[in-house]
């Protein structure tokens, strides 16, 4: 007879501190997911990130379908040698990846693309398969205590989260991988005296490729942004890179960093000297480093410079600065107040460390709109630059809370009287930001109360800029007669103010047709807008802080004329993230592929009747559930924690621990595995998704710290509860005498898989709130199925 421990392992397994391996293998899976995570968003893309939570459970739920086809692959006494695969894993995984010539802005001319996105799925989780073939394993061989080991899985997890944000800090996010790798081997022999040759040799491999093949480490960025483009002019050179857990930003010396946006056909003279900067590879601008006021003259001969000029001089917010030329413009132009908010703290920190003044003073490191909620500050003017891409590029899926009806409604609010409003855009066509702006402005002044909103408005353009202003008060006829007069003097085309001719529009940089003149007509009109937005081949309507997919424009149903209109390429669809169901289309092939091949194993059914259904709908609806309510939960916090990676790791962190804190507890206390917990549960999500927005909002004005924990707090109720099912259910089909623990680790991670991507294309026509009520409906399902597993 086998004697066990306490945990309720064999004596003779010869593994020491079970639990803390665990906690272990858990913390450097989330730490390794997480810094994975910050390295696609600068080598690809930033909604590119949400692949990686799907791999990560990907590779888990690959791991229990071996596990229960071969249970004699992988026995408790063995996982000290899977731990130091695992720690090997980490390294040569992403240098193995890293050497994948994927790119998505290829894909649209190189079929082998595909098969590149399903090397990186099959590479990248091979460290998420080996650390669930640990966990599994555990759990199946300490059934009575699989409430505290699954515990220790989750704790690890979210401690892991939230710490490696302070590793990035440090490091920058590939070299804190090698540190991750490096660190946890250290500590094998811990667990198991047989590993230290192993655990030696493993380190000797990977200090030898460090410094024999040093470049596989750095990342490899696609060659199609804007940092790897300016690098490729004659001359160039790259200055220094700056990194942080929220991005990565260079700064460089090229022909091509030459920013002056839709600088006026008659100004001949020279820029002054301009270096490039880029936040992880993309939205380039350029920090102007020669200061001379008569070099400064091209700034009036910028379309940003109208509502600069038109304003009072006294008070003035600059969102979004970037590199710092509407710093510069500010102080050009005298104003006395100049206020400065970017969301990225890293470029805040790089132009600091290299001496320059443009964040000196008066610099918010986040949101424009959270710095203003709840302060009694009136504005002259509030400057809006769109003149850098999107956030992490201009790809559909990605999601700004900068520019929804809430965020214009916050700026508004805080004009004074005679205050201006200006938003300055490229000119990409065909058009669809420029519209979707115009709309969302009208949609805000409606939602503040202002009527005859054509009295507000002004648009003007340049050969590759527009500008909007918009006044707190009526335009005056001597705003009007200024707008003109600025135009005429720079040669820029007048778009749009209350009574403007067509004839008016249109005469120094002439287009063939005057198609904004026209749509800006229509969007302003009360008898016109509503069917102009209908009827526009894209999709131009305001986006709330429910679904925030501000550069998302497709619609479904012209999708067959926006292939004609874009030259019958499909770049244009790719740009707009459709890579993304095409990978939900791989994960969820794969995902069929591990749930159903334990069928093969021989023997027949492992269920007795009417078993089958009920074991496949409790263990997928907790995967998808789980999954739901965490992308939810970090979708709708990224507006009030102010940044993607913060969101992450908070959220990640705080529903995993409470869960952790749940699974721990529902071992020792028995009345918390009842069946109507899974009730609660459901009415808890329901709620959430009615309140959770609100609540968020409220969260934006209290202190950084404050915020964490508060966050933490209201995410605690449901963590606990959600941390209960899953070990519950795993003691339930264990005392059944067959092992399926590691086919419903299998159902549990697969279903997970499609969660992440799903649940975006899903908010992208519901809104994230839908996540939450979807949750609700499969742990329903999930309560529905309990009793008869």
């Amino acid at each position: 007879m086998t004697q066990e421990n306490k945990d309720g392992v064999s004596l003779n397994c010869g593994i020491r501190f079970l639990p803390l391996q665990i906690f272990i293998v858990s913390f450097i899976t989330l730490s390794y997911e997480t810094a994975l995570i910050r390295i696609f968003s600068l080598t690809l893309w930033y909604h590119f990130a949400f692949m990686i939570i799907s791999i990560a459970m990907l590779g888990i739920g690959a791991s229990g379908a071996l596990l229960y086809l071969f249970p004699a692959l992988l026995d408790i006494k063995k996982t000290d040698i899977c731990y130091v695969l695992l720690c090997f894993s980490i390294f040569s995984s992403y240098l193995l990846s890293n050497q994948i010539p994927f790119d998505p802005a290829r894909v649209a001319w190189e079929g082998v693309q595909i098969l590149y996105i399903m090397g990186y799925c099959v590479i990248l989780s091979v460290p998420f398969f080996l650390s669930g073939l640990i966990i599994a394993t555990v759990l199946k061989s300490a059934q009575k205590r699989v409430g505290f080991f699954y515990g220790m899985d989750l704790l690890g997890a979210g401690m892991g989260a939230f710490s490696v944000l302070a590793l990035l800090f440090l490091l920058p996010p590939e070299k804190a991988l090698v540190f991750l790798s490096i660190a946890s081997l250290v500590a094998a022999p811990l667990f198991s005296s047989r590993t230290v040759f192993l655990t030696v040799l493993t380190v000797v491999v990977m200090v030898l490729i460090l410094l024999f093949c040093p470049s596989w480490l750095k990342p490899r960025i696609s060659p199609y942004k804007p940092l790897a483009l300016a690098l490729k002019y004659p001359g160039a050179r790259h200055i220094k890179s700056f990194y942080s857990p929220f991005s990565r930003v260079d700064l460089f010396k090229s022909p091509a960093a030459r920013y002056a946006p839709g600088l006026s056909l008659q100004y001949l003279d020279a820029l002054p000297e301009q270096t490039g900067i880029t936040i992880d590879g993309d939205s380039m601008t350029a920090i102007t480093v020669d200061r001379e006021r008569e070099k400064l003259t091209f700034i009036s001969y910028l379309p940003s410079s109208l509502a600069f000029e038109l304003s009072e001089k006294s008070d003035i917010l600059l969102v979004e600065p970037g590199g710092g030329l509407d710093v510069i413009t500010a102080r050009y132009y005298g104003y006395r107040n100049i206020y400065r908010a970017d969301s990225d703290p890293t470029s805040i920190m790089a132009l600091n460390r290299i001496g320059s003044d443009i964040y000196r003073e008066n610099s918010w490191k986040g949101l424009a709109r959270s710095w203003l909620q709840g302060k009694d500050i009136y504005l002259d003017l509030i400057n809006i630059s769109l003149l850098s891409g999107g956030p992490g590029g201009v790809f559909g899926f990605a999601e700004d809370y900068r520019y929804t009806i809430e965020a214009f409604v916050e700026y508004l609010g805080h004009l004074k009287p005679e205050g201006l409003l200006s938003v300055n855009l490229y000119i990409l066509p065909p058009p669809r930001t420029e519209f979707r702006i115009l709309n969302t402005l009208y949609e805000a002044m409606k939602t503040t109360g202002v009527r005859n909103m054509e009295e507000h408005i002004a648009a003007i353009r340049s050969w590759g800029v527009l500008s909007i202003i918009v006044k707190k008060s009526p335009l005056t006829e001597s705003d009007i007669k200024f707008i003109k007069r600025f135009c005429k003097e720079r040669g820029f085309d007048l778009l749009y103010y209350r009574g403007i001719k067509e004839e008016e529009t249109n005469i120094f940089v002439r287009m063939s047709d005057n198609t904004y003149f026209n749509a800006f007509r229509r969007l302003m009109g009360a008898d016109e807008r509503e069917e102009f937005i209908s009827s526009y081949i894209f999709d131009i309507t305001a986006r709330d802080d429910n679904s925030p997919f501000f550069h998302y424009y497709l619609k479904m149903k012209n999708l067959k004329d926006i292939y004609r209109t874009m030259g019958r390429k499909w770049q244009f669809f790719i740009e707009e993230g459709y890579l993304l169901p095409l990978f939900l289309l791989i994960l969820l092939l794969l995902s069929l592929l591990i749930v159903l091949l334990p069928l093969l194993k021989s023997g027949g059914s492992p269920f007795r009747k009417g078993k089958t259904l009920p074991f496949f709908v409790y263990f997928s609806a907790l995967g998808m559930g789980y999954m739901f309510v965490e992308v939810a939960l970090i979708q709708k916090l990224i507006y009030p924690l102010e940044h993607p990676a913060l969101s992450f790791s908070t959220v990640v962190s705080a529903v995993v621990i409470s869960s952790a804190a749940g699974s721990i507890l529902s071992q020792r206390r028995q009345h918390l595995r009842k069946p109507y917990l899974l009730l609660s549960l459901c009415a808890l999500i329901l709620f959430y998704g009615l309140v959770f927005e609100k609540l968020a909002s409220m969260v934006v004005v209290l202190p950084w710290v404050l915020k964490v924990v508060v966050v933490f707090l209201g995410i605690l109720p449901a963590g606990f509860l959600l941390g209960i099912p899953f070990p519950r259910g795993l003691s339930v089909i264990g005392e059944s005498g067959e092992s399926l623990v590691p086919w419903a680790w299998a159902i549990n991670g697969s279903f997970s898989v499609l969660s992440p991507v799903l649940g975006i294309i899903i908010a992208l026509s519901l809104g994230y709130s839908s996540l939450f009520y979807l949750a609700g409906l499969v742990y329903f399902l999930a309560y529905l199925a309990q009793d008869r597993l």
